[in-house]
């Protein structure tokens, strides 16, 4: 019966206007996504030791953006928000997928759309390469959710070299849901790049859709020696592999552009990058952000983000307005000229206008964003212009900040402007009344306490020998 829903939502809300129109007018779409990558962590946003010249050029090429946002701060919720377009607390999806406590699977509900179903339904050749995500059983899979390909791993943090766990072969490497011997792999960062290579080779001649989702530089931290080489300059040794990760995928971006270039369609190609998160905390650099991965500060859902797409797209542009990888989905869309149904209840909007400047406006008045603590309980902010309202709950704290003068979130204003946290908290409730309960929690509360615990000893600490005067 939930595939039998599934399927009847995947009709009830595709338009095939797509399927009329020229293959040739239709542009190739690629969504690059990198795992825990810092802010600063790209040369596009001011990086100078990790070496990414290739997602430089991207950048370069098109769009980069200031302010690009994920909606949540941490791994599978924020995927399942990419690829539907929507505020992923409207259907549950806010806790990382696992070992739950609960009579259904925990993956991407069936009864959503993804990006992926509309370009499958319009007539586009679709993969998935990468890390998943989105529910380890089978019915959650990408080859059940509008991919024709997978290669690929369906949990979260994965060794590099392949090997899944004794005894477990479907929680290793899989193509298209069929175990991959270790023997094939090398380093999964270049296996990949190598499979999306492959795959646009192979679908040249058609319009393709490539969701290339990387897992790195998540940890467990594994790079070869031609990716460390790249680093040797790194003193610190966690740093310089961390860097590795970073520069390994970002030459088999290359190896993805140069391959596009070579078949000459990458003026036809649109691409997208961007992190699934803040940088993680051990390593990575979100500089001048506060905060880290897990975290609703600016240094958990701001992250690096690009969009390329010749002739469409300005190149060279810097742009300051708030963004959302909820916008993705109806940008790639309405490049494609597929036409998604109101039903879908898209939250993102469509970029282009923007981009162009045939819409001065902004994108979004607010972006929200919520993570759940535990059973009832969450953390909350808003954006709104410059303003941010931070909720936080583990540090059992409303804060206020002018991100104008303020990037860093270091000065709270919450105590000098009451009325305007009363304004913001009365939008986030406002917002909030459209969302549900999470499906299955995770333990991400526990582990944020446990942090701020851990932040506080290590103060306490320091300061124990000080001497009052």
């Amino acid at each position: 019966m939930r595939f039998l829903s599934y399927s009847l939502s995947v009709i009830a809300f595709v338009s095939c206007s797509g399927l009329a129109a020229d293959a040739a007018d239709r542009p190739n779409v690629i969504l690059i996504v990198s795992d825990d990558q810092g802010y600063s962590d790209v040369g596009f946003n001011g990086c100078c030791e990790i070496p990414t010249p290739r997602l430089d050029a991207l950048a370069a090429s098109g769009v980069a953006f200031d302010a690009g946002y994920a909606s949540h701060p941490y791994c599978s919720p924020s995927r399942a928000g990419l690829l539907t377009g929507r505020y992923q607390q409207r259907f549950g999806h806010e806790c990382n997928p696992g070992i739950v406590d609960s009579d259904e699977p925990a993956g991407l509900p069936l009864d959503q759309t993804l990006m992926s179903d509309l370009f499958h339904e319009n007539g586009y050749r679709t993969a998935a390469i990468g890390k998943w995500h989105l529910g380890d059983e089978e019915l959650f899979w990408p080859t059940n959710r509008g991919f024709d390909e997978w290669f690929g791993f369906s949990g979260g943090g994965y060794s590099y070299w392949g090997t899944p766990k004794p005894g477990m072969p479907y929680a290793g490497v899989l193509r298209d849901g069929k175990p991959v011997p270790v023997e094939e792999l090398s380093h999964l960062t270049d296996d990949f790049s190598t499979e999306a290579v492959r795959f646009i080779e192979d679908n040249q001649d058609s319009p393709f859709f490539l969701y290339l989702a990387y897992n790195a530089p998540h940890a467990p931290d594994h790079a070869t020696r031609e990716h460390l080489a790249m680093v040797e300059h790194i003193e610190y040794g966690g740093r310089a592999v961390y860097g590795a990760m970073v520069a390994g995928m970002d030459a088999g971006i290359g190896r993805v552009h140069d391959k596009l270039k070579e078949l000459e369609i990458d003026d036809n190609t649109l691409i997208f990058f961007f992190s699934d998160n803040g940088g993680r905390v051990s390593h990575a650099r979100n500089l001048p952000l506060r905060g880290h991965k897990g975290m609703l500060f600016e240094g958990g859902v701001r992250v690096p983000f690009c969009v390329s797409w010749p002739g469409h797209v300005p190149a060279g542009k810097r742009y300051r307005q708030p963004v959302s990888s909820l916008d993705i989905m109806p940008t790639v869309l309405a490049a494609a000229g597929i036409q998604a149904k109101p039903e879908l209840e898209l939250d993102g909007v469509d970029l282009l206008p923007f981009l162009s400047g045939t819409n001065r406006s902004t994108p979004h008045e607010r972006l929200f964003w919520r993570y759940a603590m535990g059973d009832g309980e969450y953390g909350f902010a808003v954006r709104e212009g410059n303003l941010k309202l931070v909720q936080s709950a583990y540090k059992n704290r409303t804060l206020l900040f002018d991100l104008s003068e303020d990037v860093g979130e270091r000065v709270d204003l919450a105590q000098q402007q009451p009325e305007t946290v009363e304004r913001l908290s009365l939008l986030i409730r406002d917002w909030d009344a459209g969302n549900i309960k999470p499906i299955w929690l995770d333990p991400h509360g526990a582990n944020v306490h446990k942090e701020e615990a851990a932040r506080e000893k290590a103060i306490n600490a320091a300061s124990r020998g000080q001497k009052d005067r």
